[in-house]
């Protein structure tokens, strides 16, 4: 299973890693502040940002990358004013309908994750599409985290677990955290290695919170509608300086040495 790529084997030494992340989640915030900069509408920000999506998502299999999942519209962005919540709905469509043809082409299987309801029927017909004409691809991952929060994840996969012993098809003792995951809207993907921020925030905001629980984070002071193919580098060559244990306790070398 893929999960099982991303943790190291019985008896590997710890250290910084020289291979690079299977799997990098980004939040890709800034693009309001990028517009209010250059003294544009927050809309224009946003359509920036779908631009800086195409290029990392082009770049990030060159850089050793198989998933990707991108932060676009958190459950909490429906308190924005009305005017920007409707550039963010369209943000998917326009996306994926400049973008999809090449997608399809070059073996990326796109997935929509999180909750469809509240979206428009347009918005829903979209994104199923997108899944469902990349759905035989797997050179690349991409899924597209849309109205989606952490904690309405954890809901939900704990909701479904509920409704099963309910139903009587499980116990409460089955619940193992390999369950757990099977019902997250990530299931079909490894938790992730490197979560990345960009804009010089320093939080996840609600985002992938039980699938980060090893992931490492790297934040770097660049808005979104400006970030690159090099920014991503950066991020993952820091990521390979980072000394992952999995909890574990792992002897000095002298230690060991002796």
């Amino acid at each position: 299973m893929a999960v099982q790529e991303n943790m190291p084997s019985k008896g590997e030494a710890s250290g910084a890693v020289e291979r690079p992340p299977l799997h990098v989640a980004i939040v890709m915030d800034g693009n309001g502040r990028w517009a209010k900069r250059r003294g544009l509408p927050r809309t224009l920000g946003h359509r920036a940002g779908v631009e800086a999506l195409k290029r990392i998502v082009e770049a990030a299999p060159d850089l050793g990358i198989r998933w990707l999942t991108v932060f676009g519209f958190s459950t909490e962005n429906w308190s924005r004013p009305a005017a920007e919540v409707a550039e963010l709905m369209a943000l998917p469509k326009r996306y994926f309908e400049t973008d999809l043809a090449r997608l399809e082409r070059e073996g990326v299987r796109v997935r929509v994750i999180g909750s469809r309801t509240g979206l428009s029927r347009d918005l829903v017909k979209i994104c199923s599409e997108a899944e469902a004409r990349t759905a035989g691809n797997d050179r690349f991952h991409l899924n597209v985290a849309f109205n989606y929060g952490g904690k309405a994840d954890i809901l939900d996969a704990a909701r479904k677990f509920a409704e099963a012993v309910a139903a009587g098809r499980a116990r409460p003792d089955d619940l193992t955290e390999a369950l757990f995951d099977s019902q997250l809207a990530t299931a079909a993907s490894p938790p992730p290695d490197l979560i990345v921020r960009p804009s010089g925030e320093q939080r996840l905001s609600n985002f992938m919170l039980w699938q980060a629980a090893y992931a490492e984070f790297v934040f770097q002071d660049v808005l979104w509608p400006d970030y690159s193919a090099q920014h991503l580098a950066a991020a993952i060559a820091e990521f390979q300086t980072r000394d992952r244990r999995y909890g574990a306790v792992v002897p000095d070398d002298a230690l060991a040495a002796g």
